[in-house]
Parts: C-alpha cells; sequence; structure tokens
C-alpha cells in the first residue's frame, strides 16, 4: 500500500529542490522530517510540508501505521516557467525564466522480515 502528495506548480527550481530530496529518499519518515528541519535550504520547508501530508494521507485514507512508513520515491519534474524580461543595453531586453516545480512524495510500509 502506497500513499502519495503532490505540491504542483511550487515556485522553486526543480535543480535545487532535486538536492534536497536526495537528502531523504529511502528515509524512515520520522528520520526524514528531522533532517529537513536541519536544513537550510529554501525548498527544505516546502518538502518537510509535503512529506507531513503524505504521512496523513497514509493515516486516514489507507489506515497505515506511522512508524512503519518511509520514503519509497521522491521525485521533482518541472513546471511550466513564469517568463519574465530584463532591460539590456541598447534597447533590448532578455528574457528570464523563474522556473516551477511539481514536487511527488510517496510512501510505503516497510515490509517485515
Amino acid at each position: 500500500m502506497e500513499a502519495k502528495a503532490q505540491a504542483r506548480f511550487v515556485r522553486i527550481a526543480p535543480r535545487k529542490a532535486r538536492l534536497v530530496l536526495d537528502l531523504v529518499r529511502g528515509k524512515d519518515v520520522d528520520e526524514a522530517l528531522s533532517i529537513l528541519y536541519h536544513t537550510p535550504k529554501r525548498a527544505s520547508g516546502i518538502i518537510e510540508k509535503l512529506v507531513n501530508s503524505a504521512v496523513a494521507n497514509a493515516e486516514h485514507n489507507h489506515e497505515l501505521d506511522r512508524n512503519e512508513l518511509y520514503i519509497y520515491k521522491a521525485y521533482v519534474d518541472e513546471g511550466p516557467p513564469l517568463k519574465r524580461y530584463r532591460p539590456r543595453a541598447l534597447g533590448r531586453a532578455t528574457r528570464i525564466l523563474k522556473r516551477t516545480s511539481h514536487i511527488t512524495v510517496v510512501l510505503r510500509e516497510r515490509e517485515e522480515e
């Protein structure tokens, strides 16, 4: 049984969000939340909120035990960029892409061996 949470159109570059997700992929939920709380990156707050949402989905919708959950999959897809323009020399303009992300976290229960 899997529980999933998604945050779409988040205003952070996917490359920056992937740095934080790589820290917690495969970890137990409580350990992951502890790592995210102490990580000084902007993406860590967004991902921490997302992991908490996935845990709530697991407990409420699928009746899974929180202590057995771990981060099975975590990935970032690129969302549509916001296009902005910056003035440059000789009356020209340069496009600035403000990138967005779709972040997905999938939790699964550890299987006892």
